[in-house]
């Protein structure tokens, strides 16, 4: 049988006219999600997702005004691109010269700039984040989720601030890092393993001694049962190392650094360091075996290209990290977690984590979360929840560092998720960036939201059209990373350059 042309082009007609009816049988917001609701057939066993008429015949809402305020601050933002490498004389005298030179905010409307807030109980918050910035040393510590991941946010702001106030060198690297870095070269033999208190993949120690920086490295397994000297015997000696030296692929302050420090703790057997710089021996000892938190010092008389810290015995100790830097200025540390939302740190051994902040000595903590929880929130109960936990977080790290510790908290990320075929933000998102900002406020914990900073409710979609951030509508891309990272130092140095008449 011949098919006619008209046949097909009926039978076409009717297929169309039927999926167009079926629009007006779909129904509003049928499909219940945990945040959102989407259209279509809700069936017994089943839900369809389908359009509305309305749904699909409406155009797009007038979003102009809000991607033109966006695309302005983005263009008019300047991030400080990588620094070319420099001589060793230069570098010595980097600090002095770049603490000379202001930043350039000429083609900026700083009025654009979402500011930090700050508690109205501590009107010297701002004086005092400017005497520790200015002081002899300054050690900041960034606590964040996987938007920090890789140094980086933490990365731009340490060279920002170390530009300004001094400081060399790029801070805390773990013994084995788990993602990618380039602000030094640290390279682990193969027999190390991490184990962090926000891994769920691995079982938490029970002695919970994960220090400040919550991960330590290992070259022999834990042995959660008591090993005697008989036992210990008939261990092998096992052998590791750790390769240090600079990166060729990042800022120029960052590959000056002649202080190694080597945390470590939870050691009870004996363990042998020989440090050698280009082959040669310029340190050797036994690490303490006490089991409490030491820090070993390795000093150099230039910055390390092939450093190798070689470590010998049949137990290995909790090796909580490296800091890689100098005694003075800004040092500033990146801990990032990737899949945690800051509510873990309660979770530790207090008193590893106490140990540790007696020698570190922080000045400044930044804490970076939110965007973990943000797709698991199922109502403002949850949100509140969650601030309070947040809460405790903050005050749980306060009874154990110096009381005078400024904190500082950055908020979520705008998020984004299809709703019936568009991208929206999470219904929750703001509703928790305000309540984040209140709890905080309200415990003497200053606040930048950079849920507003990227231009609120929707912005996501405009920085990924942009390149700025990825197709997960989530994390930023390298140029919005800059982009964002530059709008928090702005605000930052604004406030820190205006009269108390201003803040």
């Amino acid at each position: 049988m011949r098919i006619k042309p008209i046949q097909i082009a009926t039978f076409i007609l009717l297929v169309l006219g039927t999926l167009f009816g079926l629009m007006f049988l779909s129904q509003d917001e049928a499909i219940q999600h945990a945040q959102t609701t989407e259209d279509g057939f809700a069936l017994e066993f089943v839900d369809i997702k389908y359009p509305t008429v309305p749904n699909f015949l409406k155009t797009n809402k007038d979003t102009t005004t809000l991607q033109k305020e966006i695309i302005t601050i983005t263009e008019a933002i300047v991030p400080v691109e990588d620094e070319t490498p420099l001589s060793t004389d230069t570098i010595a005298t980097l600090n002095t010269t770049l603490s000379q030179r202001p930043p350039d905010f000429s083609r900026l409307d700083t009025a654009m700039v979402t500011r930090i807030e700050y508690p109205q109980s501590n009107p010297e918050f701002v004086a005092t984040l400017k005497k520790q910035l200015s002081s002899a040393s300054c050690r900041i510590v960034h606590y964040g989720d996987s938007q920090i991941e890789g140094d980086r946010i933490t990365g731009y702001l340490r060279n920002r601030l170390q530009g300004i106030y001094g400081g060399s060198g790029p801070g805390f690297i773990p013994v084995k890092p788990v993602y990618r870095q380039v602000s030094a070269i640290v390279e682990p033999s193969e027999n190390w393993e991490r184990f962090a208190i926000f891994d769920r993949t691995k079982e938490r120690f029970e002695h919970k001694k994960y220090g400040m920086f919550m991960s330590v490295s290992r070259f022999t397994p834990l042995q959660e049962v008591p090993i005697d000297s008989i036992a210990i015997d008939s261990l092998p000696t096992r052998i590791a190392t750790i390769k240090i030296g600079k990166s060729s692929r990042t800022y120029t302050k960052f590959r000056n650094f002649r202080t190694i420090g080597l945390h470590y703790g939870n050691s009870a057997f004996p363990i042998s360091i020989v440090v050698k710089n280009d082959g040669v021996i310029i340190q050797q000892d036994e690490l303490i075996a006490d089991g409490q938190y030491h820090r070993y010092q390795i000093r150099t008389k230039t910055t390390p290209n092939n450093l190798v810290i070689e470590l010998k015995g049949k137990v290995s100790a909790d090796f909580y990290g490296l800091t890689l830097g100098a005694d003075s200025d800004i040092q500033m540390d990146n801990v990032a977690m990737r899949g945690s939302s800051g509510t873990i740190f309660a979770g530790s051994s207090a008193s590893s984590f106490k140990q540790m902040v007696s020698v570190i000595k922080p000045k400044i903590i930044i804490m970076q979360y939110g965007g973990n929880t943000v797709p698991y929130l199922k109502d403002s109960l949850k949100v509140r929840e969650y601030a309070d936990y947040i809460k405790s977080q903050v005050n749980w790290m306060r009874r154990r560092t110096n009381p005078n510790v400024s904190f500082i908290f950055i908020g979520p990320t705008d998020m984004c998720i299809p709703v019936n075929g568009n991208m929206q933000t999470y219904p929750l998102l703001p509703y928790l960036n305000n309540t984040l900002r209140e709890t905080c406020l309200s415990n003497n914990v200053a606040y930048w939201s950079m849920f507003d900073a990227m231009g609120g409710a929707g912005a996501m979609k405009h920085w990924v059209d942009q390149k700025l951030a990825g197709s997960d509508y989530t994390h930023f891309t390298s140029k919005g990373t800059k982009i964002i990272s530059e709008l928090f130092f702005t605000a930052l140095y604004l406030d820190l350059n205006a009269s108390k008449n201003e803040l």
